[in-house]
């Protein structure tokens, strides 16, 4: 009979570690450790408490039963008092435990999350501020499904930044919004819902003596006073086509983090210039859903310049993901909703046009 190898002995001696466990470890709770991690942050038992919505006798009581379990297992307290209106103090053996403890609540809440979202139990959906009004007709056609279905589905806003990386990173199941892509192509990695493709719009206050229009020039940008956004897609192109150090290629009257306090400047005269957003930015101004936008004129950005950009705005998923579920499955049951509405939206746009 051939003898255990290491790794076989290793795992066995861990099976006999976990039988053995000592009580006082298999007695603390998971509701025991988050009291613990509260109460590292908030600094005291008194605003771990108001924290958990506890009164703070039941967080001193979670607290010495702690502390009298692991000086049994350990031969130290987890938490001293430090008198009254003073902060906790935690010894060495608490700060390690709560290191662990707050990793401990992180893999359990994000193993039964992915759970929840695999079987079809809940759905986070990431949006762009600009984007809600595309994903709020198509919940409205699943909410009553899903409420009947006990799906939990939670609509959270994301910065265009961040959209993206969001997605990737499991923190949302999808999102609406936009991205920047070189002309014709996809972000890597992911399904697209396409609803509109298109490059930047030039919203400005200047006499028309000083940019005509229709449409100027990605290539004359450096000539004219520009008002930009320190970050996002704007800011994403200009780097494309000007290089990392594009503020010293531009003319730059004004940076702002707010595309609605650029157009609050230029509406209300105070600086003179132009302002870089994306169309569909620049349309809600010019159709008076961005009100701040009102007596501003709207230039289209010939994209003359390499790298060829435009901006993508949709609906997107991990790729491949919808692939795993049927198609009652949550995510699947939004994203043909995401279709219908895009359809509507399309044919709502032909017939104003024919009409125009």
């Amino acid at each position: 009979m051939p003898l255990p190898g290491s790794s076989e002995i290793a795992v066995a001696e861990g099976e006999q570690r976990r039988a053995r466990a000592p009580q006082p470890l298999l007695d603390t709770t998971l509701d025991q450790l988050r009291t613990l991690v509260v109460v590292h942050e908030a600094g005291t038992a008194l605003a771990a408490a108001r924290l958990l919505g506890r009164e703070q006798s039941s967080v001193q009581k979670q607290l010495d039963t702690l502390n009298r379990n692991f000086r049994e297992l350990c031969g130290e307290a987890l938490v001293l008092k430090q008198g009254r209106g003073k902060d906790a103090l935690f010894t060495a053996t608490g700060e390690a435990l709560v290191e662990r403890a707050r990793d401990t609540l992180d893999d359990w809440l994000e193993v039964v999350t992915d759970s929840r979202r695999r079987v079809g139990g809940s759905l986070r959906v990431g949006t762009t501020r600009f984007t809600l009004g595309f994903l709020t007709p198509a919940v409205e056609q699943v909410a009553a499904d899903f409420r009947a279905d006990g799906v939990d589905l939670k609509v959270v806003h994301l910065r265009t930044r961040n959209l993206l990386e969001a997605l990737r990173a499991n923190e949302v199941d999808l999102v609406c919004g936009s991205t920047l892509t070189h002309v014709g192509a996809d972000p890597d990695g992911l399904d697209v819902l396409e609803w509109r493709r298109s490059g930047l719009t030039l919203v400005t206050n200047l006499d028309r003596r000083l940019v005509a229009g229709p449409a100027v020039r990605a290539a004359a940008l450096p000539r004219l006073p520009l008002v930009i956004a320190g970050s996002g897609l704007v800011a994403e192109f200009l780097r494309g086509w000007f290089g990392a150090d594009y503020r010293s290629a531009l003319n730059v009257a004004g940076e702002v983090d707010d595309v609605r306090y650029g157009f609050e400047l230029l509406s209300s005269g105070l600086l003179h210039g132009c302002m870089l957003v994306t169309r569909g930015v620049a349309e809600a101004a010019m159709d008076g859903r961005l009100p701040d936008g009102r007596g501003l004129r709207a230039l289209d950005v010939l994209g003359d310049l390499e790298p060829k950009l435009e901006v993508l705005v949709g609906a997107f998923a991990r790729g491949g993901e919808r692939e795993q579920h049927d198609g009652a499955h949550p995510l699947n049951r939004l994203w043909e909703a995401l279709a219908r509405q895009h359809s509507q939206w399309n044919e709502n746009r032909t017939v104003r046009s024919t009409v125009d």
